[in-house]
């Protein structure tokens, strides 16, 4: 069978509803081009305003940003909600940490690895050595993972809450695989004491500018990768997948080919995230690789507005520097307070910032127009 597209660029034989019974957050044509515009000027001036610290932490949200918007695209427009987008960021971050773990010690054997015995490099260690390997492998090891576990589980047609509850199984095995390799990969303490990156050291203020810098690029690029996927025919599709995936694979098309891809590209960019973040935090362990970072990734995503990529960014940085308060105030209590404010947002904003701040545009342009009127007749224009 054939697939053919219909009107508009859409799949052949859609109905109306198929494709609009959940379309993202309408916004007016005026906000959608200003609000990239206003994002990259905010970010290209936060190291005019931010003190070294502040732009640190900043540097570290959008890294999550990243990883939310990925998920967003997965979550938002495919309908596919994954409770492992905090393994794959710690995937990322894991294969940057060995190339910066083998420069802080000189191309020698890393220190963990005298203390557990271990008296020659692991071979898998080697290609690490090279900054490109690594950040090639930050994005491909997670994505092509991700996309390879996706394709097995939608083949077998498997697909909402017993998605969610395969990554998240997922995600507990590769959690206690990385803690059983104490000798290869640091066991429970991870990786961690980095210095530097090209010889400049990473926790001063030069090396807080540069991976700020190299964060807020690659969440800009990010963002129009996202953006031209969900606002051409992949996306119509994608959403067409989500809402009647039946009719789709009626229609000729291999649902879990789209949906594996969408996988991947999610995994990819958690990858992309956990790489950048590595080098602000200084730690990578498989704490961070279990199901709490997981849903707090899907926690930015619903606070900022599901099935907005902007929404997603926006939402981790806010949740995130709300995090970075409540904590030095309640220490250990985040993860309640996190839990009520998913609560609050599914139960009374379920469309997130985004939403709420579309709901407001639509109220001003109703009442504009009626405001300015009565103003005229009462100048007598």
């Amino acid at each position: 069978m054939s697939a053919k597209a219909g009107a508009g660029g859409g799949p052949a034989g859609l109905a109306p509803a198929a494709t609009r019974r959940s379309r993202p957050i309408a916004r007016s044509p005026l906000l959608a081009r200003l609000l990239p515009v206003l994002g990259v000027g905010a970010l290209a001036a936060a190291p005019f305003v931010l003190d070294p610290f502040h732009l640190g932490l900043l540097g570290q949200f959008l890294c999550f940003g990243i990883a939310a918007m990925g998920l967003d695209l997965l979550w938002g427009y495919g309908g596919m909600m994954s409770l492992a987008q905090g393994t794959f960021f710690s995937l990322g971050a894991y294969c940057m940490a060995m190339y910066l773990k083998l420069a802080a010690s000189g191309g020698s054997l890393p220190d963990f690895m005298v203390w557990n015995g271990v008296s020659q490099l692991p071979g898998f260690w080697y290609p690490f050595h090279h900054f490109a390997f690594a950040l090639a492998a930050a994005l491909l090891v997670p994505g092509l993972l991700g996309g390879f576990v996706g394709l097995l589980i939608f083949r077998q047609r498997v697909r909402g809450v017993y998605f969610a509850i395969l990554t998240q199984a997922f995600a507990v095995v590769l959690t206690t695989l990385f803690i059983g390799e104490q000798g290869m990969l640091g066991g429970f303490n991870g990786l961690t004491n980095f210095t530097s990156l090209f010889g400049i050291q990473l926790a001063s203020t030069r090396g807080v500018l540069d991976l700020y810098a190299a964060s807020a690029l690659a969440a800009i690029c990010a963002y129009a990768v996202c953006r031209a996927l969900v606002t051409g025919r992949f996306g119509r599709l994608l959403i067409a997948i989500r809402d009647g995936e039946n009719r789709v694979r009626y229609l000729g098309y291999d649902p879990a080919v789209f949906k594996a891809f969408t996988f991947g590209l999610a995994c990819a960019l958690a990858g992309l995230g956990g790489a950048l973040y590595v080098g602000q935090i200084g730690i990578i362990s498989p704490a961070a690789m279990g199901v709490v970072p997981s849903i707090e990734i899907v926690v930015l995503v619903a606070v900022g507005g599901r099935g907005t990529i902007a929404g997603a960014i926006i939402g981790a940085v806010l949740v995130k520097f709300l995090e970075n308060g409540l904590n030095s105030l309640f220490p250990g209590g985040w993860q309640y307070l996190l839990g009520a404010l998913f609560i609050l947002t599914v139960v009374a904003f379920p469309r997130g910032i985004a939403g709420v701040a579309a709901d407001v545009g639509r109220l001003w342009r109703r009442v504009a127009p009626t405001g300015a009127a009565e103003s005229g007749r009462g100048m007598g224009v």
